[in-house]
């Protein structure tokens, strides 16, 4: 059932990664991501089933609108690709039960729209960063067996903590550093891993932003302290990693 489980998984995937697309583009501009057809982004029109199926419909289109022949970007082929990662990485790790790998799978799906949205709009949505402190939460509870202290008390502390130093960083250097989101998403972290894992989270997200930033001054780009730099998906790979360290104890 584990095997049929992560197959299942990997072959929804794309599919998955079709409707973080609809969240990533939606969810910022506060339009529904339920309700409401796809439609071309330069003539509007709405896309027939045909148009929707993940990856296929992009190469059998050429990447360009049916109706207009207008270029698609590689945002949606991109993304949907990228939701293929989580229930690949969690591959290496079987075997792990069916709770396990459909969580661990939620969880990095959410955490690929998080860090989309975070680098397009710099900003992480409540709708998505507070279930996910609740399901790291229940999900600690359905493992464990009793009500997981320790993951709640991860969640507030990581939370505490990151509020104290964007509270520190406004006082001294006169403007915002991290934003209440990223505290959100720590949060969520040390729900979802426990308390041992959010200093594993927190130099994981600081190597990577310390790279990005390394990256982009190679590039040419001019990066100093008043750059803004999303956190969010430097925090997102950090959880995500310290998740799959407490999987390989299982």
């Amino acid at each position: 059932m584990d095997i049929i489980t992560l197959w299942t998984l990997l072959i929804a995937a794309p599919f998955v990664g079709s409707f973080l697309g609809v969240v990533v583009t939606r969810l910022p501009a506060g339009r529904s991501v339920v309700w409401g057809r796809s439609a071309c982004d330069r003539c509007g029109h709405t896309l027939s089933p045909a148009s929707l199926v993940p990856i296929l419909s992009y190469l059998w289109s050429k990447g360009h609108c049916r109706y207009c022949a207008a270029p698609i970007g590689a945002f949606h082929p991109a993304i949907e690709l990228a939701a293929v990662l989580p229930p690949l990485c969690m591959a290496f790790l079987m075997p792990l039960d069916a709770l396990t790998l459909c969580a661990g799978a939620g969880l990095g799906w959410v955490l690929l729209a998080l860090a989309w949205i975070d680098l397009r709009h710099m900003i992480l949505p409540d709708a998505l960063t507070l279930p996910l402190i609740i399901a790291g939460i229940l999900m600690g509870w359905a493992r464990d067996g009793h009500f997981p202290i320790d993951r709640l008390a991860a969640a507030a502390v990581a939370y505490a903590g990151l509020v104290l130093v964007e509270t520190l960083y406004r006082r001294i250097r006169g403007r915002d550093g991290i934003g209440r989101g990223d505290a959100k998403l720590l949060a969520a972290g040390g729900a979802w891993a426990g308390p041992a894992a959010v200093p594993h989270m927190l130099l994981i997200a600081a190597l990577a932003g310390l790279l990005a930033m390394a990256a982009l001054r190679l590039a040419g780009r001019r990066v100093d302290g008043t750059t803004p730099m999303p956190f969010g998906p430097c925090l997102a790979l950090g959880i995500w990693a310290a998740w799959l360290f407490t999987l390989s104890d299982l």
